[in-house]
């Protein structure tokens, strides 16, 4: 029976962010359904035509979640008896904006959306355009640790490394979000739409690492 030596490197890389994602919640309510729906619409509207004000390309803002439902209160009757009574039709609107990470291009963003007359609530994150770039380097890190571990190994023992005879390795989900949080309540966007506070942020830079297990032949 071969021997073996097993091995896992680690890979790690620290990175620039490049690339920034706003999260924007659009909280619409109207005791008639169709107004309701037009508040949504008009106020989806509105942010769309602020975002081509600022060079934005028509239609950039994507919905990741739409959901419409109905609110109900609690009401005390006559005889002290409470009961639910129908108070709203609810369109709740979970909106992305994407783009290449510039400040200036990032103030003018959220002074545009503080402009408007529909103040969602926003989140900022700071990421990389490609993922997949920083993944293959992850992974090439990780196989040099490993042999690196292995050579060291064999030499303390007085073994020689050999043929390199499995590789095993878990694809997972690689976080690649700036550790910095940036978020904003409604009632602060309108603060925002002459600040040029948003050009002097400089997130932190994204840590991460990932790694496998390596078996080489030795002898």
């Amino acid at each position: 029976m071969d021997k073996t030596i097993t091995v896992r490197g680690v890979g790690s890389v620290s990175v620039k962010p490049d690339y920034v994602v706003i999260s924007m919640r659009l909280d619409c309510s109207d005791k008639f359904y169709e107004k309701a729906a037009r508040l949504a619409s008009d106020n989806l509207a509105e942010l769309n035509i602020a975002m081509q004000s600022v060079g934005f390309e028509k239609d950039s803002i994507k919905t990741t979640d739409f959901n419409v439902y109905t609110e109900y209160r609690s009401v005390k009757d006559k005889n002290g008896n409470y009961r639910s009574v129908f108070d709203s039709y609810h369109y709740a609107l979970q909106l992305k904006l994407s783009f290449d990470f510039d400040t200036k291009r990032l103030s003018d963003t959220i002074s545009a959306i503080a402009s408007c007359a529909t103040k969602p609530e926003i989140n900022i994150s700071f990421t990389v355009k490609d993922p997949s770039q920083v993944h293959n380097e992850l992974l090439k890190n990780a196989a040099e640790n490993a042999r690196a571990k292995a050579e060291i190994l064999c030499q303390a023992a007085g073994a020689k490394l050999g043929e390199l005879v499995s590789i095993d390795y878990n694809w997972s989900e690689i976080n690649l979000i700036s550790p910095v949080r940036y978020a904003m309540e409604d009632r602060c966007m309108p603060k925002m739409s002459n600040s040029a506070f948003t050009e002097e942020i400089c997130p932190e830079d994204i840590k991460t690492s990932d790694s496998a297990a390596f078996v080489w032949k030795i002898c």
